[in-house]
């Protein structure tokens, strides 16, 4: 941030106008290996959410810049705005991407030659992918939704699958892969990331017994009974609330008919065989 390279952010008032005085720390950022200077500081300045105006921002030599504040828009609230401006100016992030907190380069040593990775915490997905270096197709995020919006749906079901194997993997459960994969297209069957709670269930518009089995039962059932919902009773829950049979398996056929046993008649054998022998 711009506070972490800075040597003093001061605040100069005077008779006719009043602005905001930052002297970067250049050894500081050759230390850090920053590949800044004043120009693209004052570029994040203006982009960043302070919503200052370029005509607002000077650069005085190479490590000097000067922050004045509107006057037309603030008026006699000027001391206060140029406070304010002191305080969040210095959170404006400089170099790297906004929404990463921290990074840590991770060692594998289960294999040989060891490996290395960088385990990234923050959000944006989209801007790692798209940083210098990186390889996207090697790149992995356990924020679902963040993988939904940037890769698709097919990703984030993918997603789905190898977080929920990693985590009982973990706790030394072994599941068949089948049924995570069964959850994982349940999940995201309707094009959308629908968890199994009541808010994804209501989504996915279920039957009214398979909502009420979650949270909230009594306002499912008197909603269902006041709107006059009407519910088919096919999957298996519903069934197992109500004490009926599952639909599926030797549950799937409410009739078995015991038919005769019929003996086909015996095949004569071509004409043309018995000239051949």
């Amino acid at each position: 941030t711009l506070g972490e390279i800075s040597s003093y952010i001061e605040e100069v008032y005077r008779c006719n106008n009043c602005y905001l005085v930052i002297r970067l720390d250049l050894n500081r950022i050759k230390v850090l290996g920053l590949e800044i200077n004043a120009e693209t500081i004052r570029y994040s300045i203006c982009t960043s959410k302070l919503r200052i105006k370029p005509a607002l921002v000077d650069i005085v030599g190479s490590s000097i810049i000067v922050i004045r504040v509107d006057c037309s828009k603030h008026g006699a609230a000027l001391n206060a705005e140029l406070q304010r401006l002191s305080t969040t100016v210095q959170n404006v992030v400089v170099a790297g991407l906004p929404k990463i907190s921290r990074a840590v380069i991770a060692v594998d040593d289960s294999r040989q030659p060891a490996t290395y990775k960088l385990c990234i915490e923050g959000a944006g997905l989209r801007d790692v992918m798209a940083t210098y270096g990186v390889i996207g197709t090697r790149t992995k995020s356990n924020n679902i939704s963040e993988v939904y919006s940037t890769l698709g749906i097919e990703a984030a079901r993918t997603t789905i699958m190898s977080e929920v194997t990693e985590v009982m993997e973990g706790h030394g459960m072994s599941v068949d892969h089948r049924h995570i994969m069964l959850l994982a297209s349940q999940m995201t069957s309707r094009g959308d990331v629908l968890g199994v709670t009541r808010h994804g269930l209501a989504k996915m518009r279920e039957s009214v017994f398979n909502l009420a089995s979650f949270e909230k039962t009594s306002d499912h059932l008197f909603d269902a009974a006041y709107f006059g919902q009407t519910d088919a009773v096919d999957g298996v829950s519903e069934r197992i609330i109500l004490g009926m049979p599952a639909s599926i398996g030797t549950g799937l056929f409410k009739l078995v008919h015991n038919h005769e046993e019929t003996t086909l008649p015996e095949v004569q054998p071509p004409i043309f065989s018995s000239w051949a022998t």
